[in-house]
């Protein structure tokens, strides 16, 4: 259990992840095993990631009191480019919805570091417990790099392959590729001063879109 910036009780890392993560899994679930024409599913899958982002916020705001800035960014993408997608019936906006999340969240981090401000720190400063101002940037710069490759490959992947091969990316490449890239931070933010005794998955958990 963390605790949050008012002295609350936070969430647990396995309920962070599956508030974090979760609406995305009910995405791919209903995309994958609608009862639905399969050229309609991607439309199911996107009310049904609308619906599932909604609530995640919902728990995480009625039971902490408190909704992570990176949920309330991916959230109101979600809920815009989906109403997108299913009013004019056109699955390019949801799509591009990562592309946008990686290009945006990179542009954040990196106007950060040139600024002297570490935007990364804010919002993360309590899972990374002792990890110095040098952990901080490089921490950021590495997070920076990662989302401006994820966006390119976002975009090579959705623009020539079919909907479900691009589904298929996202469960089964971009997610573990965040994961084991945050673990691979792992060592570096040791060096920097990332107490021993904190908990490694805690401080392991990544930003997801």
């Amino acid at each position: 259990m963390t605790t949050s910036q008012n002295g609350e009780a936070g969430p647990s890392v396995l309920v962070r992840l599956a508030i974090d993560v979760g609406p995305l899994l009910v995405f791919f679930l209903v995309n994958a095993f609608a009862p639905v024409p399969a050229l309609l599913r991607i439309f199911y899958a996107t009310g049904a990631f609308m619906i599932a982002m909604l609530a995640a916020m919902l728990v995480s705001q009625i039971r902490y009191r408190q909704i992570s800035p990176m949920l309330w960014f991916s959230g109101i993408m979600v809920l815009v480019l989906g109403s997108i997608t299913l009013w004019l019936h056109n699955e390019t906006f949801i799509k591009i919805k990562p592309t946008i999340y990686y290009a945006s969240i990179s542009a954040i981090l990196l106007f950060g570091l040139y600024t002297g401000r570490n935007l990364l720190k804010t919002v993360l400063g309590t899972a990374y417990p002792g990890l110095s101002e040098r952990g901080w940037k490089l921490l950021s710069r590495n997070w920076a790099l990662f989302f401006i490759g994820m966006a390119v490959v976002n975009e090579l992947v959705w623009r020539n392959s079919s909907t479900d091969f691009w589904v298929g990316f996202k469960l089964w490449g971009a997610l573990p590729a965040t994961f084991l890239f945050a673990l691979a931070n792992i060592p570096m933010l040791m060096r920097h001063g990332l107490q021993s005794e904190a908990p490694v998955e805690e401080a392991a958990f990544p930003p997801t879109e």
